[in-house]
């Protein structure tokens, strides 16, 4: 995303904002799916030829499109068949191809509910195992998403019920982490299972979008050892006062891979691991370096928040606000404000919005009538909760402008509502679908008085 690429008309001037839209935007570089797999294949790519081994692409996520055109620019022809599952969002034009990943078979999965889209894509990759022989090579290329596109129930779930569970983790403000204990166990090719399936060499490079870069966690690790079980499923659920609202079939699936009834998510140790490797080519991170680099050349202070960002979307925006605030009343030069993670929305309004635009909201209360300062919280993938907007870009004029509107910027947080307050106040970033996805991501922008 270069700054050109927000829609200005839903986003007005002010002091800092082409500053930190610079920032986004060099973060959004540092993290382009694309370069990251040429970069790292570059090193590869003659080894992986000398082998004489046929090499099979499998590309799943928010970021498959790119992320398989680059392995293929990288291996120069190498690959001659392979799936690259993608989010509608993200679908090519033309549909089942790519410019330059042409003769992969390209599928389209839901999400962040799984449709049959992502039970078709499952079933494809599953067909496409089956025919490997010990020669092949697959390379994996997984990044956010990756749960939902390729969402298909194991034996005893349908369709809605895994639909229906997963939206109730959402919706209830389930942790990630937690979220995909749950999802590794009701979905047939997550927690190592698609490294049982594959004959020969497995080579896995992700792009995460989870705090931590937990191999298992990233796209419900599809090919890396799962650390939990059925059990740790059962007590999400419980803990989370959802084991009511569950259907039957999902809990019952649990209850049998509680009692050994159901084949367990692959642990370590187990065999298939013996031929897979698995690596992290970027991250939240990475988007920061990025930022971070571009400040240091516009020689800006940088001040980095080193742990993930994470818990409820509205306390993390306040927690960010009250910081910016108390810099405000510091610094002496222009300084940056770096933070990079994902929180969670308890929903309990009927409203509209994002997790990034509440933490955005909330960062605006404590914000208001303090100048210069700016802060954005961007969903990188270029989408943030049910709307079109990726996120949102505020300052101490935030509140006023929504009140000027007639609005109420506290009900709004307590509706869940906050896309229109923020339509209200022109600070609503608007980028489209980015072709990345390393979860969220804080800039903020203090001007010294």
């Amino acid at each position: 995303m270069s700054p050109d690429k927000v829609d200005r008309r839903a986003l007005r001037d002010g002091l800092g904002r082409d500053e930190i839209l610079d920032l986004l935007a060099a973060g959004l570089e540092a993290v382009e799916p694309g370069s990251l797999v040429r970069r790292v294949l570059a090193c590869d790519a003659d080894a992986l030829r000398a082998a004489g081994e046929r090499v099979v692409v499998l590309s799943i996520g928010k970021a498959a499109v790119p992320m398989a055109e680059g392995a293929i620019e990288a291996l120069g022809g190498s690959a001659c068949r392979g799936i690259v599952v993608a989010p509608w969002s993200a679908a090519p034009a033309g549909g089942a191809s790519t410019r330059k990943a042409a003769g992969l078979e390209f599928h389209v999965g839901g999400h962040p509910l799984p449709d049959s889209g992502s039970a078709e894509a499952a079933a494809a990759i599953e067909r496409l195992a089956a025919e490997l022989t010990d020669d092949d090579l697959v390379l994996c290329l997984l990044s956010g998403g990756g749960s939902s596109l390729v969402g298909a129930p194991v034996e005893g779930v349908s369709l809605d019920d895994l639909r229906e569970t997963v939206g109730l983790l959402l919706s209830g403000g389930v942790p990630i982490d937690e979220m995909n204990v749950v999802r590794r166990h009701l979905t047939r090719l997550s927690g190592g299972r698609l490294a049982r399936l594959v004959r020969g060499r497995l080579e896995a490079l992700a792009l995460s979008d989870v705090p931590g870069s937990r191999p298992e966690a990233i796209a419900s690790g599809p090919t890396v050892p799962d650390p939990t079980t059925f059990a740790d499923a059962r007590n999400v659920l419980s803990r989370r006062d959802l084991r009511p609202a569950v259907r039957a079939g999902v809990w019952r699936a649990i209850e049998r891979g509680c009692r050994g009834e159901l084949e367990e998510t692959l642990k370590p140790g187990d065999p298939a691991f013996a031929r897979t490797r698995f690596r992290v080519i970027g991250c939240g991170d990475t988007f920061l370096d990025g930022a971070a680099l571009r400040a240091a050349q516009r020689g800006w202070s940088v001040v980095r928040r080193e742990e993930p960002l994470t818990g409820e979307a509205r306390e993390a925006g306040g927690e960010i606000g009250r910081e910016l605030r108390r810099l405000a009343e510091a610094v002496e030069a222009p300084t940056i404000w770096l933070a990079a993670g994902e929180t969670t929305v308890t929903v309990r309004g009927r409203g509209t919005g994002g997790r990034n635009q509440e933490a955005a909201l909330s960062a605006a209360l404590e914000l208001s009538g303090v100048a210069g300062a700016s802060v954005a919280f961007l969903a990188t993938d270029g989408v943030d909760g049910p709307t079109d907007a990726a996120g949102a870009l505020v300052d101490g004029d935030t509140v006023r402008r929504i009140r000027a509107a007639g609005l109420d910027e506290r009900a709004a947080l307590e509706q869940n509502d906050t896309y229109p307050a923020l339509r209200a106040s022109q600070d609503l970033l608007v980028t489209g679908s980015t072709g990345t996805n390393v979860a969220d991501v804080v800039v903020g922008f203090v001007a010294p008085r």
